[in-house]
């Protein structure tokens, strides 16, 4: 009897458990994105229709617009980057306004495109504004769970470690190995053209990549940076196999699930921390050393961090200045290469200007500041081809910007593709590369200068875009000085988002020595 009551009294709480899943799951899925989109419909904010468990992720990953760019034998002359890439907003912006709501998965996001909004939303300092929590979940095991946790605590320690002043100075420290790093790649290609009869067709890519790699190696790890291109080059791997899972990663629960794409990226994952790690002990044991990595270990020596905080901190930080040091810097270069070769006669300018201040030398610190028509070319060429194609915040707290109240836990995009070619920002030419527009810098180029973001803009702007611009310019100016170059038959343009905006089938460039 006794017993029969005692299993009476088991199935019956398991029945209470299964039935508060059961609820907990209903209100993950659909009663709190019901909730946000009511209280945003509320305010007159509408947008497409959302399907159970995938919101809008469908209608994203819609097929390119091949007329977006549009080209004249192979060479790109209209650069409309956003909508190759993601057409349907185009569609949903003219549908719902400059301010809709769209869901991957459950999380529901407002996608602005409104101007007073972005610079509410962009010089935010509140931490009631940050990364997004599914980004910290999702991605979090590329870009680091550091600056991404939701009550800001780590980003307060990421600042503490890199300031702003004290890395800028690190820059102008690290001139020297950016160009020890560039003269290897000009060497590579001088070699590879010379075993080619005096003209090669070089997919750039992969040498950009490796010219990225070795300066940030030696930059953040010293002289452990052989281990340091070991890592960089999993890294690299962690963000492609974390770019399968973009859209469907959002899907609740996709995550958690053994399939191989997660399984390989688990495994990534585990030896990249045991990598960085180790190099970490090795420097405890050699001593000090002038690098980025010695910076994080004294913000996190000197921080409140408790132990068990210290190991993940370091290894988010490193994982951090892959992506702002390395990835950002690698695709940047290819891009502002590529659109150099199909402008000839903007190759011709930027090479006269880098000959006459260089007068020979390998530019310095000094020298790359004095270049004004490249940095207007650098300029313009984040314009069309930023790195990011978002910046997405979500409010961790009720927030209002502009009329519009966000309820706590609803992500906010600003899009950076559709800002950066706004005719009505930048003029009747904003799809066309014109670095003249650059000439009185960003405030004479556009109307509305904080709606230009390549590297973010306002408190949160990234740390190493200075490392990122004189990297740029140093390689630019070395390679105008060695090689005239133009765009390869084999060159296909196809921009494609694998986490930053990058060529689909890479850059073919035919290089010929000066």
């Amino acid at each position: 009897m006794e017993l029969h009551f005692w299993g009476r009294v088991l199935i019956s709480l398991e029945t209470i458990l299964f039935l508060g899943l059961l609820f907990r799951l209903y209100n993950a899925l659909v009663g709190k994105p019901e909730k946000f989109r009511s209280a945003l419909r509320k305010q007159g904010i509408t947008g497409p229709r959302q399907k159970l468990l995938l919101g809008n992720a469908l209608e994203m990953k819609k097929a390119k617009d091949k007329t977006a760019n549009i080209t004249a034998d192979g060479v790109p002359v209209i650069h409309n980057c956003g909508s190759a890439i993601f057409p349907v907003f185009d569609e949903w912006i003219k549908q719902y306004g400059e301010v809709f709501l769209l869901a991957l998965g459950n999380i529901q996001i407002v996608l602005v495109d409104q101007s007073d909004m972005v610079r509410e939303i962009t010089t935010c300092t509140s931490l009631n504004l940050g990364k997004p929590t599914y980004q910290a979940k999702q991605m979090g095991s590329l870009l680091g769970h550091g600056i991404l946790t939701s009550n800001g605590s780590y980003w307060a320690h990421q600042r503490k470690v890199i300031a702003p002043e004290l890395y800028m100075e690190k820059v102008k420290g690290m001139v020297n190995l950016v160009q020890e790093s560039t003269l290897t790649l000009v060497n590579l290609w001088k070699s590879i053209i010379e075993a080619n009869n005096g003209v090669a067709d070089i997919n750039i890519d992969k040498h950009i990549r490796s010219f990225s790699g070795d300066v940030i190696s030696k930059a953040c790890f010293g002289s452990s940076y052989s281990k340091g291109e070991e890592i960089f080059l999993k890294l690299r791997a962690l963000q492609e196999t974390a770019s399968k899972t973009s859209m469907t990663g959002k899907i609740p629960g996709m995550r958690y699930l053994p399939n191989k794409t997660n399984m390989k990226k688990w495994a990534l994952e585990k030896e990249i921390k045991t990598l960085i790690l180790k190099v970490v002990k090795e420097r405890t044991e050699v001593g000090y050393e002038k690098d980025l990595l010695q910076m994080i270990l004294e913000g996190a020596k000197s921080s409140d961090l408790k132990p068990d905080e210290i190991d993940r901190f370091i290894v988010d930080n490193c994982k951090n200045i892959y992506l702002a040091g390395y990835e950002t810097t690698a695709v940047s270069a290819v891009w502002c290469l590529m659109l150099m070769a199909a402008n000839p006669e903007w190759q011709e300018r930027i090479r006269a200007e880098v000959l006459e201040i260089c007068n020979g030398q390998i530019p310095d610190y000094d020298m790359i500041r004095k270049m004004k028509q490249l940095t207007m070319a650098i300029s313009e060429s984040l314009r069309l081809y930023p790195p990011a194609s978002v910046v997405s915040r979500e409010a961790f707290k009720d927030m209002k910007f502009g009329d519009i109240k966000v309820p706590k836990g609803v992500n906010i995009w600003t899009l950076v593709t559709a800002l950066h070619t706004d005719p009505e920002n930048w003029g009747r030419d904003s799809y066309e590369y014109n670095p003249e527009r650059f000439a009185n810098g960003i405030t004479g180029a556009c109307k509305q200068p904080h709606l230009y973001m390549p590297f973010g803009v306002g408190p949160r702007v990234c740390l190493g875009q200075n490392l990122a611009l004189v990297e740029l310019k140093i390689l630019v100016s070395l390679i105008l000085s060695n090689f005239s170059f133009s765009l390869s038959p084999n060159y296909k343009h196809d921009p494609t988002v694998n986490l930053v905006i990058e060529p689909g089938q890479g850059v073919n460039l035919m290089l010929k020595k000066l």
